[in-house]
């Protein structure tokens, strides 16, 4: 065992040799001092000016190569965002086989779904925000008419704030920490979405299908939520501070330790809930 430590911790070449160096410059530099009167801190004032200069090259060219990685970085979100509308626009306007025509799990609309799913793990928050937009507007992704399955898309983080998406089929779709503050989402199909740690502060989900969504953590202050099915939805530690639950289904959810303070909310809805145990009660009760 001792020999296996020792060959394991036995120096490199290189580093001999700069141990070797370092020791001959301090004997030189300390023979040097002894023959003219140098002490250590003449060596050492004659040493910072340099060593700063050297520091800061080697921080200015840090940061150099930072700047050009993240140039680089955004370019390449550009090219991949572009060459995809343009692949998806191509499909949309073929006229032999317009990808609107594409039934959910056919050829076309594979190739389209295999296509987004790609790109989107590449981009950044405001470009995936650019795909959601252009798929909705496409009229690909209405539960009216499904053309793109967005099932396991990866659109966490997204920048949605704002964003009119009435409608939107957004099933099994991974939305976890989007920003969704202010969007335009009822009438949407959100079954079984992921959206734990999401911001949905002041949505609009009225008559939204939320149906086993995941909503863990996720921000739901002042929501509107009237008419939306909520049932076996997991709401643990989500917040419901004064959102508007009117007519919601909350068959079988999970509540725990969510906060209801100020909802629009009633017992006999309450009593449909599966857990309710830690939760902060509209009238400030637990």
């Amino acid at each position: 065992m001792d020999q296996q430590q020792q060959a394991r911790w036995k120096p490199s070449r290189s580093q001999v040799l700069w141990i070797g160096g370092i020791v001959a410059a301090l004997t030189v530099a300390v023979l040097i001092g002894y023959r003219y009167g140098i002490t250590l801190w003449d060596w050492m004032q004659l040493l910072i000016v340099p060593a700063v200069l050297a520091g800061g090259g080697l921080w200015f060219n840090a940061q150099q190569r930072e700047r050009e990685q993240l140039i680089g970085n955004e370019r390449a979100q550009d090219e991949a965002l572009q060459a995809y509308l343009d692949q998806i626009s191509q499909l949309l306007t073929d006229k032999e086989r317009p990808l609107h025509k594409a039934q959910p799990g056919d050829s076309l609309s594979t190739v389209a779904r295999a296509r987004t799913l790609t790109v989107v793990p590449r981009l950044n928050s405001e470009r995936k925000r650019s795909v959601v937009q252009f798929l909705y507007e496409s009229e690909l992704i209405s539960k009216d008419r499904v053309v793109l399955d967005l099932k396991e898309a990866a659109l966490n983080e997204a920048d949605l704030r704002g964003a009119r998406l009435p409608g939107a089929f957004l099933r099994w779709a991974s939305l976890h920490k989007a920003d969704l503050s202010d969007a335009d989402l009822s009438g949407a199909d959100l079954r079984w979405t992921e959206l734990s740690s999401a911001d949905l502060r002041g949505a609009n989900l009225r008559a939204a299908d939320l149906e086993h969504a995941d909503l863990r953590w996720a921000d739901l202050s002042w929501a509107y939520l009237c008419e939306a099915d909520l049932r076996e939805a997991k709401l643990g530690k989500a917040n419901l501070q004064g959102a508007d639950l009117r007519g919601a289904k909350l068959g079988g959810a999970d509540l725990s330790w969510t906060e209801l303070s100020r909802a629009s909310v009633t017992q006999e809805q309450l009593d449909q809930v599966k857990y309710l145990q830690g939760a902060t009660m509209p009238n400030g009760q637990k």
